[in-house]
């Protein structure tokens, strides 16, 4: 299979983002490239260490390695690992154990495991896709598979502000346990396309999205930045954004979309926003 370098991105401080351009700004927080068929992509992130990644096995499994950047004989020495399979049915075995992951079920693989190999779909073309998020860890928690359908819900929005969302949480204080990920998918109502919104920020932790299930047409348009200088980015389907924990972390799509949501910081709990008054954004 084809193994692809680990792309770094360094920390921007918020003084300097206001002056970036659009193209800077898609330099420092894009995660895009990262769904390659028979690939496995990673994106190391300064921002409290997170590391984004897929995994998209074709024919042939993909086994998990290591990087220069990681600095360790294996991947997960001292890292935990959540997966969450966004494409057609796949299996991913850790330790000599095999995983099934039906679409949007959720396996989190904790610190000092060695072996983790993805396995492709019955159907090439309908392949299995494996999205990864990955930070520090200091205590082994145990390897466990959550199902889509046994996710903690948070309703959230209303119909008549069109922010009418499900969200879900797999990896969290109440859920599958972890060191300091915090990992779950979001869900639209019919007619409802705004993210996050009211905006929030969590300067305890920084976050990553990824945006999926989106028409190949359509856009999702991403806003970040200080509440009071706040820029947009376009996004195209099965892209992810970096969110430094300075940033709203807010969307809304041209379609209806998911995405995937994870955190890495200070602390785990999920109630740890501090909303933003929709009249004070500019």
């Amino acid at each position: 299979f084809k193994y692809i370098h680990m792309k770094i991105i360094h920390q921007v401080h918020p003084e300097d983002f206001v002056k970036y351009t659009t193209e800077q700004i898609r330099a420092k927080f894009l995660l895009d490239n990262l769904v390659e068929p028979g690939a496995i992509n990673f994106v190391y992130t300064h921002y409290d260490r997170m590391v984004v990644g897929a995994a998209t096995p074709t024919t042939d499994a993909i086994q998990l390695g290591t990087y220069d950047a990681l600095k360790s004989e294996n991947f997960l020495d001292r890292r935990e690992l959540g997966i969450v399979n966004i494409g057609a049915t796949g299996s991913v075995t850790v330790e000599g154990h095999t995983h099934t992951l039906n679409k949007i079920d959720c396996l989190y693989v904790g610190m000092g495991n060695r072996e983790v190999i993805f396995h492709p779909s019955t159907d090439p073309s309908n392949p299995s896709k494996f999205i990864l998020f990955s930070c520090p860890a200091h205590a082994t928690y145990t390897t466990q598979l959550m199902q889509s359908k046994d996710a903690t819900p948070a309703e959230m929005g209303s119909p008549e502000t069109a922010n009418h969302r499900t969200i879900n949480k797999y990896i969290h204080a109440d859920g599958l346990r972890s060191c300091q990920l915090v990992l779950g998918v979001t869900n639209f109502k019919p007619g409802s396309i705004w993210n996050t919104m009211p905006a929030h920020l969590h300067d305890r932790r920084m976050e990553a999205y990824f945006y999926f299930d989106l028409p190949a047409t359509q856009r999702v348009i991403h806003f970040m930045g200080e509440p009071h200088e706040t820029r947009h980015m376009f996004l195209n389907n099965e892209e992810g954004i970096i969110s430094p924990s300075w940033s709203i972390h807010s969307g809304v799509a041209t379609a209806s979309y998911s995405f995937i949501w994870a955190m890495a910081g200070e602390n785990m709990s999920f109630a740890d926003m501090d909303f933003v008054n929709i009249q004070l954004l500019k």
